[in-house]
């Protein structure tokens, strides 16, 4: 392990290692009964995972656990009350009151969290990636499987009714054969925190550097890659792409941009691109058919028709048009961006938050004792691509993915 995994995982010896925390037994759980939560890593986005479990009836924050003390106080103003805090997460599995176990931590940390709160029998919501290596992800499938316990991997989207409802329509044929996804994750953002501290900068700023971060493909390109595999029905068999430090050179050893093209089966491609200098693009997924398109974002989704095109008989002659001599189907006007209307897809209600569906629909699955939508099939199809990506991006050449067939 390196110097800098260890200034990162502080207070949380031996990792790599499997640690099996005492199994704790499993209280039956009806409709009405409070489910008790215990959250691994309430960081940034363990907060906003509170934030919507507050928000879901009949749940209670019971305990978290982090390295970084600091975070225990910060919980408590979210929740209104004192949560009890643990610095080592196996500490806080000994408990006896959990019924269910959040994880939020970063992602090299996913797999052994989720294993050893498995082992303790309590269902797992697992942020993404589903592990930070091949083996990783291998470890955590493995153990599910075993188990049968409930997983769901963080990949809120997929609840969101809009895109629910155009993975749908896709697999209908609504725009024929997909056979393009570009996703495009363009922000304003150096991906840099404020640190207190100049101790604590791997800590704080572990997305930038390479031990301890997959990078934008891992962070932002593993929510794109899911979509695609969805609409394609498979997980993808290649990747290659590019990396570099571009704007920021301030020490990171991570890109601040990344593309990458990750192969399907059938000549199917789908090409993913992150700017951390130019928000442009911003979060917004393209799925090209034969026979139409879809745009998705992370408000809503639109349809849009090609064009009809007319053949005549002349279509095979010689024209002079504004200069050239063509044939009679060519024209300018094919060459410029569509800019008709398309089909939107809306909101239910007009306001829908993908984080908060995920996060009662995997409470309702903790009472009903059912795998959920993002179950550990799904994530291992984006978290193993993510894992190999990350060093075909650096490597510039082309990397095969180990195969699983997903849910």
């Amino acid at each position: 392990m390196s110097v800098l995994s260890q200034k990162l995982l502080g207070a949380m010896p031996g990792y790599g290692q499997s640690h099996e925390a005492p199994a704790q037994p499993q209280r039956p759980i009806s409709a009405n009964d409070r489910i008790n939560v215990g959250m691994i890593g309430p960081g940034s986005r363990g907060k906003e995972l509170m934030r919507q479990l507050l928000r879901t009836p009949g749940v209670e924050i019971a305990a978290v656990s982090d390295v970084y003390e600091p975070r225990f106080a910060q919980v408590n103003d979210l929740v209104g009350k004192k949560v009890p805090g643990y610095k080592d997460y196996r500490e806080m599995l000994e408990r006896k009151d959990l019924d269910a176990i959040f994880i939020a931590t970063p992602p090299i940390l996913h797999a052994e969290c989720a294993i050893a709160a498995i082992q303790s029998g309590r269902p797992v919501y697992g942020e993404k990636t589903l592990g930070f290596s091949p083996e990783d992800c291998n470890r955590l499938v493995e153990m599910v499987t075993k188990t049968k316990q409930i997983f769901q991997v963080g990949h809120q989207m997929r609840y969101a009714s809009w895109v629910q409802e155009s993975i749908h329509r896709i697999h209908q044929g609504q725009i024929g054969e997909p056979t393009h996804v570009y996703g495009y994750w363009h922000r304003n953002d150096n991906w840099r925190r404020a640190v207190p501290d100049p101790s604590l900068e791997h800590l704080m700023n572990w997305r930038l550097y390479k031990e301890t971060s997959g990078g934008l493909l891992e962070e932002l390109g593993s929510h794109h890659m899911d979509i695609a595999n969805w609409v394609f029905a498979e997980q993808p068999k290649t990747v290659v792409g590019t990396t570099s430090i571009a704007v920021y050179h301030d020490g990171r050893t991570v890109g601040d941009n990344v593309q990458a093209v990750l192969g399907y089966s059938k000549g199917r491609r789908m090409f993913f691109s992150s700017l951390t200098d130019n928000s442009l693009m911003a979060d917004q997924i393209w799925i090209y058919g034969t026979e139409g398109s879809v745009q998705i974002t992370s408000e809503d989704a639109t349809f849009y028709r090609p064009r009809t095109k007319t053949i005549t008989a002349a279509s095979h002659s010689d024209v002079v048009q504004r200069g050239l001599k063509t044939g009679a189907s060519y024209n300018a006007d094919e060459a410029m961006p569509y800019r008709g209307a398309g089909e939107r897809l809306g909101m239910k209600g007009g306001s829908e938050d993908p984080t908060l569906t995920a996060c009662q629909s995997f409470i309702q699955c903790v009472r009903t004792k059912q795998q959920p939508l993002a179950n550990v099939q799904v994530g291992y199809g984006s978290g193993m691509a993510a894992s190999i990506g990350k060093h075909a991006v650096v490597e510039g050449r082309i990397r095969d993915i180990p195969q699983m067939q997903l849910a």
